[in-house]
């Protein structure tokens, strides 16, 4: 008797392995499936900016070229004012990212450290603007930058970062509340403001959470193409989103030189992400949930 409920508890963790092995085996192909999914666009962008334009619309497609044509991305350059573009689109991205660390650390400060009467509501309040969506203040500050004089200048791009973003404010508060209190009351004992606080101790503490907001705002400043196509007219402004595809629009697309471009274009992208990753999963993970 014992020996048949040995066997049958034998053959229930067997078949219980194999069972896990299975579903781990479906999980992975599901994932590789998905993976190639993902990868094969960027992959095709490669493969088309090494073409010849004859070679882009041979039927059926090439996966590999038989002679990468390199030259493209040097000619790609001179297709469009690539490096005017660089210039433009980085000088935005500074910009708003020194705006919104600067603006989100004060105000997340204030709403994690700071008491004062009704603050919980007012957070509230804030935190409700992020259910209004873009397509409804898009005509109202139009017009209002407009009678600013700030359309066709980089104003409207820039100077909204400095007045906090709310998904990111929201980010900062959840870190700041799990670093202990006793930390800054310490540091009031010892005469320290509440801006000595911040800058000494607060800041330290939550690198990770700062530099995840920054590379977040910078893949979003540098993506951006609604913004530039509204309020940048003037060609010597245009990022380089807008100046791809207003360039496809004006001058006709060769693709090969397009999609050299475009590799170019996410270079810093992939270069940012890879220095960056183990800092950007650190923040994510280290913000807590604590109200």
């Amino acid at each position: 008797m014992a020996n048949q409920v040995m066997n049958m508890q034998q053959g229930y963790r067997i078949g219980r392995q194999r069972q896990e092995q299975i579903n781990r085996t479906i999980s992975y192909i599901i994932l590789a499936i998905l993976g190639i999914m993902y990868v094969f666009p960027f992959y095709w962008t490669l493969v088309t900016s090494l073409k010849t334009d004859v070679q882009v619309f041979i039927f059926p497609p090439q996966l590999y070229p038989p002679t990468p044509q390199w030259a493209n991305y040097i000619e790609a350059t001179h297709y469009i004012p690539f490096w005017l573009y660089m210039w433009n689109t980085l000088v935005i991205c500074t910009f708003t990212i020194i705006g919104t660390v600067l603006s989100c650390t004060l105000v997340a400060y204030g709403f994690a450290r700071i008491n004062f009467i009704g603050r919980e509501v007012v957070f509230m309040i804030y935190l409700s603007t992020i259910m209004l969506p873009g397509q409804v203040t898009m005509i109202p500050l139009y017009i209002f930058y407009r009678k600013l004089g700030w359309v066709g200048t980089i104003a409207p791009l820039v100077v909204p970062a400095f007045f906090g973003n709310v998904a990111y404010v929201f980010l900062l508060r959840q870190f700041f509340k799990t670093i202990p209190q006793e930390l800054s009351d310490a540091a009031r004992i010892d005469g320290a403001g509440e801006f000595g606080i911040l800058w000494s101790i607060m800041l330290p503490l939550c690198k990770p959470a700062l530099a995840t907001i920054a590379l977040f705002t910078f893949m979003g400043a540098y993506r951006d193409f609604l913004g530039p196509l509204i309020y940048l007219s003037n060609q010597q402004q245009w990022t380089l989103s807008l100046g791809l595809q207003m360039f496809k629009n004006m001058y006709g697309a060769q693709w090969q030189l397009m999609m050299a471009a475009s590799a170019l274009m996410m270079i810093p992208m992939i270069v940012l992400y890879f220095l960056t990753q183990k800092t950007l999963v650190q923040g994510i993970a280290l913000t807590g949930i604590k109200g």
